[in-house]
């Protein structure tokens, strides 16, 4: 049996008190430690009179249709308590378990059943990997994951296609992509979901042209790509903002996209790619031509009017999304209120901040509240951003506090400006774009002796500046 202690003593360190699935090993049984919660108990006059395979398969379905979290940590509270674990020598239910924790966003349970399923004694199968590996993925562990593929490569499931799909994206996440590159490139019978893996790292990794060259070869080694593929590629042509590019991926999608159904994912990837080339009319024919909209779609579009600077569009687009009864998220928000900034609405941007937690129970993030600072700033409300920034249940991040500067770079409010310096100052030390704000800011007042006084402090820190940078024109 493979085991590792690693995983062991990793998961020995979390805190036990948040989770069901604490397990400890007793005469070669796993028995939960805490039971947090009141569970649904699955009677075994339900269960008996069935055999091992139609009971294991009766649980996996129980499992399969769990819509919480606290449900499926119920029925799993019931297995063990049942022992049914300890009469099936198989990995079949195990993995139905560890599925469930991961599909609900819980990896570290799903972590821990695996490290009960080793300490049972019973062997991993080519699904039980994908999952675990998935689960190291979500908690961004690379020395688990290191561990797993060691596991992998024991077990001689490394070359499965979901195995090996899922440690190039492990690696990439990590950083790693020399790693995830050389996994990729070792197996000359690599299948679809590596190359979906590899080129779906390299975009994210801010590897755009990689990635479509990837897609390339991939079509040359005679794969067709599905929606996943197209997504990635479709962002990293976006990234590029490579139109001819777009028409070319345009007719792939329809190419991959089957008759029977509208793909919305793949529909959202090209609203997405026309956007970031500035063909919203192309972005909107897409859209329109969609028979199934979802809040990803709305998103899309709006995004892709306040990108570039249609605010009225923005907010109409908006407007249409609620009379369609799609409930907005965080990005949607971000997006109506980077619209506001580019318009200059004021009293709509602070509306829009204030119906995010009124109306839909949204708590601003860091980047909503760095875009209500910005359009403050930029109208002259320098008090009123300032209170914002106090109030922020978050530490400003130096992007907020850059955008409070640019509004006292602009108003020329020197008093603010010092007072926002010492805490952009505390936070990017290094950095000459706060001191060459501060010192624009005297030379609008007049005040050339606290310019020059700027000016040798840059000096005496070897300060230089750095080209095309400044705070105010940072993106939040």
């Amino acid at each position: 049996m493979v085991f590792f202690s690693g995983l062991g003593s990793r998961l020995n360190g979390v805190k036990k008190t948040n989770y069901l699935t604490i397990f400890h090993r007793s005469n070669h049984s796993i028995t939960p430690a805490a039971i947090d919660e009141p569970y649904v108990s699955i009677s075994s006059s339900s269960t008996t009179s069935l055999s091992p395979e139609d009971r294991s398969k009766f649980l996996a379905t129980l499992l399969s249709n769990c819509n919480s979290l606290a449900r499926v940590r119920r029925i799993h509270g019931d297995i063990f308590r049942s022992r049914i674990l300890d009469e099936d020598r198989i990995a079949f239910l195990w993995n139905n378990i560890m599925r469930s924790y991961v599909r609900h966003g819980s990896p570290l349970d799903a972590l821990q059943v695996y490290l009960g399923m080793v300490r049972s004694n019973v062997s991993p199968d080519r699904y039980s990997l994908p999952i675990v590996i998935k689960a190291a993925v979500q908690i961004h562990d690379l020395p688990m994951g290191k561990q797993l593929h060691s596991v992998a490569v024991k077990l001689g499931f490394v070359r499965d296609e979901f195995c090996e799909s899922g440690f190039i994206t492990l690696y990439c996440k990590a950083g790693k992509l020399r790693d995830a590159r050389n996994l990729f490139d070792e197996n000359p019978e690599r299948k679809l979901g590596s190359w979906n893996a590899i080129i779906a790292g390299l975009n994210q990794a801010a590897r755009a042209n990689e990635a479509v060259e990837m897609f390339v070869e991939m079509k040359r080694n005679g794969f067709e790509p599905d929606d996943f593929t197209m997504v990635s590629v479709t962002s990293a042509c976006g990234s590029l903002g490579n139109l001819s590019l777009a028409f070319q991926l345009h007719r792939c999608v329809l190419e991959a996209k089957p008759e029977e159904k509208s793909d919305t994912m793949m529909m959202n990837s090209l609203i997405d790619v026309y956007g970031k080339c500035g063909r919203m009319d192309l972005a909107s024919q897409v859209f329109d031509e969609m028979p199934h909209r979802n809040v990803v779609s709305w998103t899309s579009m709006i995004m892709g009017y306040a990108a570039h600077g249609k605010t009225l569009e923005a907010l109409e687009c908006f407007r249409d999304m609620r009379d369609s009864s799609v409930r907005p998220n965080g990005v949607t928000f971000l997006g109506v209120l980077s619209a506001c900034v580019h318009g200059g609405l004021v009293e709509e941007g602070k509306t829009y901040f204030a119906m995010m937690k009124s109306e839909f129970g949204l708590e601003p993030r860091l980047s909503h509240y760095g875009c209500i600072v910005d359009l403050l700033s930029r109208d002259g409300q320098i008090k009123e951003a300032k209170l914002v920034v106090e109030g922020m249940p978050m530490k400003p991040s130096v992007v907020v506090w850059g955008c409070l500067m640019g509004g006292c770079e602009k108003f020329g409010d020197v008093e603010m400006a010092e007072w926002v310096a010492q805490h952009m100052i505390e936070l990017e030390p290094w950095n000459d774009g706060v001191y060459v704000v501060l010192a624009n800011v005297y030379a609008t007042r007049g005040m050339w002796k606290d310019v020059e006084r700027v000016r040798k402090m840059m000096q005496d820190k070897k300060l230089a500046k750095i080209p095309a940078y400044s705070y105010a024109s940072t993106t939040v």
